[in-house]
């Protein structure tokens, strides 16, 4: 939904999503985890009404020694929150499915840490979006970016430049297929917002971000007394899809 759109009445109503973290250190470990989400836990989110679930592995990962699996969970409403953790345990095909990961002993669990971040979208994009790739999905780059602010007024300021600053309109008119802009409502790194933009390989991706570092829009926008030292800290993380991933 255009900006405009959510505004020209009733604002929309904004959805909340999870990113799960499995943190591992072996191939083997994410070879379980994958394993699991896609035979077990993707479909009970389907069965439960949890749909468009995102899971990706950063570029590199095989080599990483810090090996993470990424798991994007539109959840909708933030009441449905308890009922995503209630699956483990009220959902018996999941377990059933989930034999080996679920019964793993204490010193060959399947993971090291699961990290929990919630997410509330943005105003002038209340809802994620499906993107609109023609890459192969093995060549397709998702990026993940947080930024961190020093103080809560610098981070607002930084949502008000994507927002009313018109930052998301100017990735729109470039292209960059945005899944999500959203603020961390829980996490461990806060004040922080997160947004996940997506191309078709790893080229696109260089002269999207080339293209938006030259725009006029950009320059002036970046120039403005209002947004200046709002990012203390910037992560971003490349990441393909998995091959069952459903974004």
């Amino acid at each position: 939904m255009s900006a405009s759109n959510a505004h020209a009445g009733k604002p929309a109503k904004r959805e909340f999503y999870e990113i799960k973290v499995y943190r591992l250190s072996t191939n083997e470990q994410v070879k379980k985890v994958d394993e699991f989400l896609q035979n077990a836990y993707l479909p009970a989110l389907h069965r439960a009404g949890f749909n468009k679930i995102g899971v990706f592995h950063p570029i590199g990962n095989d080599t990483m020694t810090d090996k993470k699996v990424y798991v994007f969970i539109p959840i909708g409403t933030l009441n449905k929150l308890s009922k995503l953790e209630d699956l483990l345990v009220k959902d018996p095909e999941l377990t059933k499915a989930a034999d080996a990961y679920w019964n793993a002993a204490h010193n060959a669990a399947p993971y090291n840490r699961i990290e929990s971040i919630v997410l509330k979208a943005f105003e002038f994009m209340p809802s994620f979006e499906e993107p609109i790739l023609t890459g192969n999905k093995t060549d397709r780059v998702y990026e993940l970016r947080s930024y961190e602010g020093a103080t809560e007024r610098l981070y607002r300021q930084k949502v008000h430049m994507f927002n009313q600053g018109q930052e998301i309109a100017l990735f729109k008119k470039l292209n960059f297929n945005a899944v999500f802009y959203s603020e961390v409502i829980a996490g461990c790194h806060m004040p922080n917002l997160m947004y996940m933009t997506s191309f078709n390989n790893i080229a696109d991706r260089n002269e999207h971000w080339k293209q938006f570092g030259d725009s006029p829009e950009w320059k002036k926008m970046s120039a403005l007394p209002e947004y200046q030292n709002t990012v203390s800290r910037n992560d971003t993380v490349l990441l393909n899809p998995a091959e069952f991933s459903e974004l």
